[in-house]
């Protein structure tokens, strides 16, 4: 069976030729923190890249083709699409947040991220850099399972709702979706500049 023609199998093989590659280059020494870096980023990709997704594909087409009176509609994206780009975008974020977590504890920063540095004598700025980024990713996450999922289960018609709640509903979620697309974006810059510098700024 080719792994190619199935996305979990892709996926598991992505895993393996990364892990085999690490072993080559870095031998079979294990170095925790560069595995929950590796976890962090590829959750985040995951996560991040379904957002984009959401906000600059999906939900202007289903617009587009709520307004097509002719055309086929968007019950296929509605039924096929949305329940599985939704599965992993919200267990991404999970794992997202998880993995940074366990990126800040393993290299005992944790703390010093999410109190923004506080009494620490910091700098350069990284614990207020990579905290206000920490804070941003949880308030997306806290977007995603209280706001989004809960809502989206009424609109894709998980849980049942009246034609009323299913609009309220599709507000709400659109509106936190759109919230976590413009917070993710100095999220993004806060995760990189904590290494490697703001931009713009010397």
């Amino acid at each position: 069976m080719n792994p190619l023609n199935n996305h979990r199998q892709s996926l598991i093989l992505g895993i393996v030729v990364s892990l085999l590659l690490a072993f080559a280059i870095g031998g079979f020494s294990f170095n925790e923190l560069g595995l929950a870096r590796w976890f962090h980023i590829v959750s985040g990709v995951f996560w991040i890249g379904l957002l984009y997704y959401f906000n600059v594909a999906q939900t202007p087409a289903l617009a587009d083709a709520a307004a097509d009176k002719g055309g086929p509609g968007g019950a296929g994206v509605t039924k096929y699409v949305a329940p599985r780009a939704l599965f992993w975008f919200r267990w991404g974020a999970v794992a997202t947040w998880l993995g940074g977590a366990w990126l800040l504890g393993r290299a005992g920063k944790f703390v010093g991220a999410f109190t923004l540095g506080a009494g620490v004598d910091d700098p350069t700025h990284y614990f207020l850099i990579i905290g206000t980024g920490a804070w941003l990713g949880t308030i997306m996450l806290f977007n995603v399972w209280v706001l989004i999922w809960p809502n989206q289960k009424k609109i894709l018609g998980v849980v049942a709702a009246t034609d009323e709640e299913k609009a309220r509903a599709r507000k709400v979620a659109g509106m936190a979706s759109r919230v976590n697309f413009v917070l993710s974006i100095p999220m993004l810059m806060c995760m990189a500049a904590a290494s490697h510098g703001l931009p713009f700024i010397h």
